[in-house]
């Protein structure tokens, strides 16, 4: 087995927590746009997110979908809006999301650096609001390659963001571990050729991700250890 070279990151569940991150947004977005209460349940409901218990389901389009997805799942209570408007109203109240890093990021990712391993963010998020993310948490410079749906690639669980974050770094994609909290992402992993390591800190279980993963961790902060033992 070849030795590892680089790092490919999922960001809302892998290195942002998603609950803490997006429940309570959700729920704060979902009053804003609705005109009542029940339409904001509604639209919840829609999206796989349950407003007054502020929790998302398992199978909620939120969790691994595009905004585009999202977007199309609203719309038909949202007729005033155009879906590529939804888009963009669902872009920018995302960059304003308060993220939640799993771990303090900013030394994790020097000690993968100092692993002289390359690191790159593929999301099914768009690109500018997850730089946003990034930069929020100082750590946007930290990554070789960043790209979300819209950035000409493709979407997970296609591996086309992948493979050209593995072009831009001049590394062959069994060097390279794709680390995510959901099917999406390990599924593009392996129609990648590359190496899939699932966490838990995102909405699925450890059984729904390993039949599809090399390894099941319970956070990003493990991986460094599960690195060095390959």
């Amino acid at each position: 087995m070849k030795a590892l070279k680089a790092v490919i990151f999922d960001k809302d569940g892998t290195l942002f927590d998603f609950s803490t991150t997006w429940e309570a947004w959700a729920a704060a977005f979902l009053r804003r746009i609705a005109v009542s209460d029940a339409q904001a349940e509604l639209l919840g409901r829609r999206v796989g997110f349950d407003i007054g218990r502020q929790k998302f389901a398992p199978d909620s389009v939120v969790i691994a979908g595009t905004p585009m997805e999202v977007a199309l799942a609203l719309a038909s209570e949202l007729p005033e809006l155009m879906v590529d408007e939804l888009v963009d109203v669902l872009n920018e109240e995302a960059a304003s999301a308060p993220q939640a890093e799993v771990v303090p990021l900013t030394p994790f990712l020097s000690l993968l650096r100092g692993m002289d391993l390359k690191l790159g963010v593929v999301t099914n998020d768009a690109e500018a609001p997850a730089r946003a993310h990034l930069a929020a948490a100082n750590v946007e410079d930290g990554f070789d390659f960043i790209a979300g749906f819209d950035s000409g690639f493709g979407a997970k669980p296609a591996p086309g963001q992948l493979l050209a974050c593995a072009q831009a770094m001049n590394i062959a994609p069994e060097q390279i571990v794709m680390v995510g909290d959901s099917t999406h992402d390990l599924l593009a992993a392996q129609r990648a050729g590359m190496r899939a390591v699932g966490v838990l800190t995102g909405l699925a279980g450890h059984e729904t991700l390993a039949p599809y993963a090399d390894e099941v961790l319970p956070d990003i902060s493990a991986l460094p250890d599960w690195i060095s033992s390959q």
